[in-house]
């Protein structure tokens, strides 16, 4: 078998996706996902322009060695533009050698090792009964662990609150990448948000009890004695993990923050190589690894990296919003469900005019994600559909403090 096509579909349905389809000679077709949020046409020119030539004629069955080829080749090496374009071949690869097999990929990575995928929630709320009826509503839907974002007092816009004010009027935890000119600016206050914090979850603990598995991002705000504060001011509300307390970049700076609390930690979602975390989990200083498949190299890297943290007791927290295309999705949730040291799934659904384009198998029932039975990701592309939704230029925010100075969004 040969590749005879590496094609790059840049659409925006409901947001900006970039998917690489790959096409061999047998008629089998792959799909990978490419999408680097706010950064889309940089990895869209990185596969068309560069990959894609190196694809033709090449076995799609070699999935190891085009994973080394296309990392080692190159000279340079990581970042998220190079990883997120390796992660669309690579998955596209797996996502062929699944239909050859006619078995869904999770077969292909040893089979399942549970029924279901604990996936959770994003509920917010600009006061506690605005927040209270996000996750009633989130429990409806069959949600069992909830993410709890809240607006902080004297703060204009809070990363995650969904029915806060967006500049181009969407909903903001549906798509903060919005669609202007340029970035909006928003306003930070690390005091504020610190002293705010611990009520909220406290008075969330009190109206749904113990039981309910709860999680909140830091979203990279906090500086590491910070980020220690938080985690033991909130220790008493039994998180499911603290995400993102502090810039990783610097891995040693979670060894003050483990110095100071017993919260669980999760880190990684703006990382792409497992040298990123390599001081984190050797030394075992996080809990959860948050990376995305679509931005760290495709099922092959991620697997390695699970691998990895499952030495040391550190399980997996994909990354997975809905700037992850569910072609990302998927590839996530047949990882999830094959690996032995999974944790959990994020999951915000997708919009209706996204699930026009991507035809999607996995399912979401009683608060378990499962990837479906059929050959392969389970995935495919309307590229009529597609084509109807041309690229619209969107941008993530940024903060900046009270005295002007950019600041951590």
């Amino acid at each position: 078998m040969k590749i005879v096509a590496a094609d790059v579909v840049v659409t925006s349905p409901d947001r900006n996706f970039v998917t690489l389809r790959i096409t061999t000679d047998e008629g089998l077709t792959g799909l990978g996902d490419g999408t680097l949020n706010g950064r889309e046409l940089s990895v869209a020119s990185y596969l068309r322009d560069h990959v894609a030539p190196l694809l033709v004629g090449r076995d799609p069955h070699r999935i190891e060695d085009t994973w080394q080829f296309l990392y080692r080749s190159a000279y340079w090496r990581r970042g998220p533009v190079t990883m997120a374009a390796i992660a669309a071949v690579d998955v596209a690869l797996w996502d062929i050698k699944a239909k050859a097999a006619g078995m869904p990929l999770y077969q292909l990575l040893g089979g399942a090792s549970r029924t279901g995928v604990m996936a959770y929630g994003h509920a917010s709320g600009r006061d506690l009964p605005e927040l209270f009826d996000s996750i009633r509503r989130h429990l409806d839907l069959g949600y069992r662990s909830i993410r709890v974002q809240t607006s902080v007092p004297g703060i204009n816009a809070v990363y995650g609150v969904a029915a806060q004010p967006s500049a181009d009027g969407r909903r903001y935890d549906y798509e903060p990448a919005q669609r202007i000119p340029l970035p909006a600016e928003e306003d930070w206050d690390t005091r504020a948000y610190l002293r705010h914090l611990p009520g909220v979850f406290e008075a969330v603990r009190n109206e749904f009890g113990p039981e309910l598995p709860l999680l909140h991002d830091g979203h990279h705000r906090m500086t590491p004695i910070q980020a220690a504060r938080l985690g033991r001011d909130l220790e008493p509300y039994d998180l499911f993990w603290l995400e993102d307390c502090t810039p990783a970049e610097n891995q040693e700076a979670l060894r003050l923050v483990r110095q100071h609390t017993v919260t669980p930690l999760a880190i990684g979602e703006v990382f792409n190589t497992v040298w990123d975390y390599q001081t984190l989990i050797r030394e075992q200083l996080i809990d959860y690894v948050r990376s995305a498949v679509t931005h760290t190299g495709g099922i092959t890297a991620m697997r390695k990296l699970l691998d990895f943290a499952a030495q040391y007791q550190i399980k997996s927290g994909i990354h997975g919003p809905t700037d992850i295309s569910p072609v990302g999705m998927a590839a996530a949730l047949h990882l999830d469900l094959a690996i032995h040291n999974f944790g959990i799934q994020e999951y915000m659904p997708h919009g209706v005019l996204t699930d026009e384009v991507f035809r999607q198998s996995f399912t979401f029932t009683d608060g378990y994600l499962h990837p479906g039975d059929r050959p392969g990701l389970g995935v495919e592309l309307d590229e009529e559909a597609a084509a109807r939704f041309p690229y619209v230029p969107a941008y993530l925010p940024f903060n900046r403090l009270k005295d002007g100075t950019v600041h951590d969004w």
